[in-house]
């Protein structure tokens, strides 16, 4: 028997004749367990109607006439006749906090790394001596724990991304796949399992996040004989070539027995402190200006300069050139590949915008889409064998995908990003993935994280932000080279509410994009005031998307207000924890952002309908140390609604509460009107 601890969990390898079992995973055991008293009461019995020997869940479960499951590995000769597979006992070796499994079958080698480290991480690989072809290969299984009887996955679409749905266990097994090329709106590569009752601030759970942004399987089955197991893999056939070595990207899995939060802020922290590699571990993140909803493809010298000097004294820090600066790009019809200044509409190049932005005191970025080409561009002309798949394919948004399997694309790819990086002061890209691609193909995400790491290595003070159609990229194997996410092109302030609370179960703060959009949506039509629209952006990175002339006096000057306020609280609140509330009214959205040294909270309760009830319920915290007081107070009391003639405390006065009451009975807020905001700031007293 193996085990590893970190300084609150503990797993358990058991071997067995073949690959071994993960026989525990939770909170941390003593010294004293005894470990093979523990895999003598995991032993199950056996009843009628069962082969002649108890099947048990390896860590990678294969056909092998025991396992009746689904297989977790299947290798193809070159002729396409599948492999049998009997692995002899394998081999565990431990280094560190790391257990490396190794087990052969025939000709194939197969390994594991189980790595536990504040998370569990879980990576498998075959060796074959000869090519093969790889039909799946998951990451290394481990069983959910019975009590766990319910999925939480995530869903979306443009402008409607991450959607949780909820639904039971049931015996047989469930796919969802990504088959377009990218981690997806659809399918994202996340799921939770979660006891019945769980819910953001109570219950067990297990959230599971598959770190590869070229297309994913996830396969949840519960087997006869009541094991439940995860599978995470690339996409099914992303494989297009024999080969003689495939891996599997990171599964990182924790654990939580406080609720659905107590996964996210453990999911916020490994990605901020761990998968995220930062250009300046030291640099704010900085407010942005994004131009894009206020010009679109209109770009005039003297237009924009009038925005950058508005977005500067509202408190904008980047100014952001989005799509339309280079080729003869006057939509999107055109000139994808062609990256170079277009200089009809820049005739000294983009010079003199950056010596503007810069003389504002901003630093600046600029929009590309580098794997994405048009069909009515130079480069295509030139090189339509660089495109990805068949060339009678139908297009995607008037695009072709440009094949980053080959290194003769990447290298275009680097030689014209470095030459606008190197002549040009930008510090900053705006990164697009528009277009589904034709197939999935792990070559593809191989070659899109090789060109990012040889760019970054290249310009390592340069940002990145990962934007695919808004949110249809976000996964932890992007994350290793980006460090900002465009959650969704919609910007309305009442979706993106709603979408912020989920996508911080799954990501930090410090990473997520946040602007504030035009008074009417241009994606939805809804018509929002000046303050929801800029509290809630600044619930995260904070930025501006939208025509600032179109701003009154009144209006910039509520923005400039709460960008302030963003400036003054954005150190703490880009470090700390994100924990979604739960809300006894359904028309209440709420969360608790907490300080990594807990002295400070603020919370955000936004009101996105009317209540069923006359009078608001009190909403309960979450995170606080039960014993410290703290001082709460409204910090935007212009927001109670205009009924509102009740005497509630928080309209005149701070209150002084423990956290113990402030979690248990919770705060009473003012009415308020739908689509408006209360924002509550806490200290430690």
């Amino acid at each position: 028997m193996y085990r590893i601890d970190d300084r609150t969990q503990t797993l358990v390898l058991e071997p067995t004749n073949g690959l071994p079992c993960i026989a525990y995973f939770g909170p941390r055991l003593s010294e004293a367990e005894d470990l093979s008293q523990l895999a003598a009461a995991g032993c199950r019995d056996m009843t009628g109607g069962m082969v002649d020997a108890l099947p048990r869940l390896t860590i990678c479960p294969v056909s092998d006439g025991v396992h009746l499951g689904q297989p977790a590995l299947r290798v193809l000769d070159s002729n396409g006749a599948e492999i049998s597979l009997r692995f002899e006992p394998a081999t565990i070796t431990p280094k560190s906090q790391t257990l490396i499994v190794s087990a052969v079958s025939g000709d194939l080698t197969y390994t594991a790394e189980i790595t536990l480290d504040g998370v569990l991480t879980l990576r498998a690989s075959i060796d074959s001596l000869t090519p093969v072809r790889l039909g799946w290969l998951s990451a290394p299984v481990l069983p959910v724990p019975g009590a766990q009887t319910e999925l939480i996955e995530f869903s979306g679409r443009w402008n409607g991304e991450f959607r949780m749905q909820r639904q039971p266990f049931s015996v047989g097994a469930r796919l969802r796949e990504a088959r377009q090329g990218r981690s997806g709106h659809e399918t994202p590569p996340f799921v939770y399992t979660a006891t019945p009752d769980a819910r953001f601030t109570r219950g067990e759970a297990m959230a599971f996040a598959y770190g590869w942004p070229g297309g994913h399987r996830m396969i949840a089955e519960e087997l006869p004989d009541g094991h439940r197991m995860i599978q995470f893999g690339n996409s099914a056939g992303s494989e297009r070539a024999p080969n003689k070595h495939f891996e599997t990207a990171p599964l990182t899995i924790v654990r939580s027995d406080t609720g659905l939060n107590g996964c996210a802020v453990q999911l916020q922290a490994h990605v901020r402190d761990t998968v995220v590699t930062w250009s300046d571990p030291s640099r704010k993140r900085l407010v942005h200006y994004n131009c894009w909803e206020a010009v679109y493809f209109d770009h005039d010298f003297a237009t924009l300069s009038d925005m950058a000097e508005r977005a500067a004294r509202i408190g904008a820090e980047r100014f952001v050139l989005d799509d339309g600066w280079f080729g003869k790009r006057n939509d999107d019809t055109s000139s994808l590949g062609d990256w170079q200044i277009d200089r009809r509409k820049w005739p000294d190049g983009l010079t003199p915008l950056i010596d503007r932005v810069h003389e504002l005191g901003m630093t600046f970025g600029l929009w590309v889409e580098p794997e994405m080409v048009n069909a009515d561009s130079d480069l295509y002309r030139a090189h339509p064998d660089w495109v990805l798949g068949p060339a009678d394919q139908v297009t995607g948004r008037y695009q072709l995908a440009l094949d980053l399997g080959k290194a003769e694309v990447r290298d275009y790819l680097f030689t014209a990003l470095d030459a606008i990086l190197s002549e040009n002061e930008i510090d900053y890209f705006k990164w697009d993935h528009n277009r589904l691609l034709p197939m999935p193909d792990a070559a593809q995400a191989r070659g899109i994280m090789e060109l990012f790491a040889r760019l970054r290595e290249a310009h390592p003070g340069v940002e990145i932000e990962t934007c695919a159609s808004g949110g249809g990229r976000i996964d932890y194997g992007i994350l290793q080279h980006t460090s900002r996410v465009w959650l969704s092109d919609c910007i309305d302030a009442h979706e993106r509410l709603r979408m912020q609370q989920t996508a911080a179960l799954l990501i930090p703060s410090a990473i997520t994009g946040s602007h504030v959009g035009a008074e009417h949506s241009h994606t939805t039509g809804r018509s929002l005031t000046m303050e929801f629209r800029a509290w809630i952006a600044a619930m995260r990175q904070m930025g501006f998307e939208s025509d600032l002339r179109s701003f009154s006096k009144e209006d910039e000057a509520k923005l400039a207000r709460i960008t302030a306020w963003f400036k003054d609280n954005r150190d703490w609140m880009m470090a700390g924890d994100i924990h979604a509330l739960d809300s006894d009214d359904p028309a209440v959205t709420a969360e608790i952002q907490i300080a990594k040294d807990r002295d400070r909270f603020v919370v955000f309760a936004g009101q996105s309908a009317t209540s069923e009830q006359n009078l608001p319920r009190a909403l309960r915290l979450s995170g606080l140390d039960a014993d410290a007081f703290y001082e709460i107070r409204l910090a935007n009391p212009e927001q109670i609604a205009p009924h509102s003639r009740g005497d509630n405390a928080l309209k005149a006065v701070a209150l002084r509460l423990s956290g113990r009451v402030l979690m248990t009975s919770g705060i009473n807020l003012p009415l308020a009107w739908p689509e408006t905001i209360y924002v509550i700031e806490g200290y430690r007293v």
